[in-house]
């Protein structure tokens, strides 16, 4: 039986919990350093989610919900057997999604009509732009720490349309990031007893050969 109450999150959690901790620092900070550079910070913001479902939902139910919404998820994990030992240690390549979702109203401008699904793909895509460039970013080559991930890219971008009961969602555009993440997951290692009395014993023929007794009481001096 495991000797220890299994309780702790796996690596996959901690890098899940890592890329959104990460997005969430960064956007602060890109608002930050846009208003140092008197530009709208409002372009760098992100509101961020983890493992939603339909987060875009927000936007459905508040119509005024302007800042892109990005929602890290969690799609799955497979093992290296030849970097892996069958103990302690997988070697692992999960795959993390990051969607960015991006809404806008039709409007009528003094030009005429502006749509709200083509500035909603527009945000989507800034919002896509400025999650690729955080995560690729040298500073996050590791998202945690080298011991527990060993490497990251996005391995690819592509856009879709949310749908709900089977129709698409008008004025909402969307862009999904897939980052691939190599790091190391543990488990439970069997912890031993110290040894206390070691008995050793030869034992030859009776022509002679060698015959051996040796007793080690490793209590001795404690």
């Amino acid at each position: 039986m495991i000797q220890n109450l299994i309780d702790k999150l796996d690596n996959f959690e901690h890098v899940r919990d890592a890329i959104v901790a990460i997005l969430a620092a960064e956007t602060a900070s890109q608002q930050a350093l846009a208003i140092a550079a008197g530009k709208d910070p409002d372009l760098w913001a992100l509101t961020i989610y983890a493992e939603r479902s339909n987060p875009w939902e927000a936007f459905i139910d508040s119509p005024t919900q302007a800042d892109p919404i990005v929602n890290v998820w969690y799609e799955s994990s497979t093992a290296n057997p030849g970097a892996s030992n069958s103990i302690q240690r997988q070697d692992m390549r999960g795959v993390f999604n990051i969607d960015c979702y991006g809404y806008a109203q039709s409007l009528e401008t003094e030009d005429g009509h502006a749509p709200g699904d083509e500035a909603a793909a527009f945000t989507a895509h800034r919002a896509a732009r400025l999650v690729r460039n955080i995560l690729q970013a040298a500073q996050y080559k590791h998202l945690l720490a080298r011991d527990v991930v060993n490497e990251r890219t996005i391995t690819n971008v592509s856009a879709f349309q949310p749908a709900q009961q089977n129709s698409s969602i008008q004025q909402i555009l969307a862009v999904r990031l897939t980052l691939n993440v190599r790091f190391n997951e543990f488990a439970p290692e069997y912890e031993g007893e110290p040894l206390e009395y070691l008995s050793l014993e030869v034992l030859r023929a009776e022509d002679g050969s060698t015959y051996f007794v040796a007793d080690y009481d490793y209590t001795i001096g404690d």
